[in-house]
């Protein structure tokens, strides 16, 4: 049986190139599992990584009993990454978080008091510790997807996100799906979307993997991939079946 069953809920950490980070995110993992309410453990996923990350997170996880891993055979970006993460989720509930701990574990708590109410509930990043140009390409990006979807999400590129697991199985997933979670969300029955402010805290460890190129020509290339799926997204419910 899978491990994540035994669990209430399950946070997807996807990785690459973070050795520097791993021993804090261990510590503030380990910290965030002793004080939620709900039952929970830790899938991390190996996005290919070629420094010691995958070494760190399997040497975490002889030790740390709600902590696990899965390794992908090569880089496939972090729409891969959740994807893979997802699959292989069997809890009521799945939550997502960067391994650069710009985001503290511990704001989950604040976002699952709203999950048997919510299919996504997203955190909005307050007072960003990023630089301008980070934070100016960012802006530009939401507000385009914003006038492309119309999923009212302000800020849906912070990784702070807890779902529930029958729905984000459902999401067709693409490259650059991560973009697109609330208003892949929304676009199934039933679907709604709870925002709530979190904290932002620096970069203190490894380099980022988005530039302003990739923030920029990504988005928007995207955004009209969702907009002709969303006009043959198909969405059913069973009424009976005698299966």
């Amino acid at each position: 049986m899978n491990k994540s069953a035994d669990y209430d809920f399950t946070v997807l950490v996807p990785i690459y190139n973070e050795e520097e980070n791993i021993p804090k995110l261990e510590r503030e993992l380990a910290k965030f599992l002793r004080t939620t309410a709900l039952k929970s453990c830790i899938l991390f996923i190996n996005d290919g990584s070629n420094d010691k990350s995958e070494k760190l997170i399997k040497e975490i996880c002889t030790r740390q009993p709600a902590m696990y891993y899965l390794s992908l055979d090569r880089n496939g970006g972090l729409s891969a990454a959740l994807k893979a993460g997802i699959d292989a989720t069997d809890s009521r509930y799945v939550g997502y978080m960067d391994a650069d701990l710009q985001t503290s574990p511990e704001d989950f708590n604040f976002l699952l008091e709203y999950i048997t109410e919510y299919p996504l509930v997203v955190g909005i990043r307050m007072g960003r510790k990023d630089n301008l140009i980070k934070k100016v390409s960012s802006r530009i990006a939401n507000k385009f997807r914003r006038m492309m979807t119309h999923d009212g999400i302000e800020d849906t590129g912070c990784p702070l996100k807890v779902m529930w697991t029958d729905y984000a199985k459902r999401i067709p997933f693409f490259t650059g799906m991560h973009r697109f979670l609330p208003a892949l969300i929304l676009l199934q029955k039933g679907g709604k979307v709870k925002q709530l402010p979190v904290r932002h805290y620096p970069r203190t460890a490894g380099i980022s993997k988005y530039h302003l190129w990739n923030r920029l020509t990504g988005p928007f290339k995207d955004c009209f991939a969702y907009r002709w799926m969303k006009k043959r997204y198909i969405n059913y419910e069973i009424k009976s079946s005698d299966l």
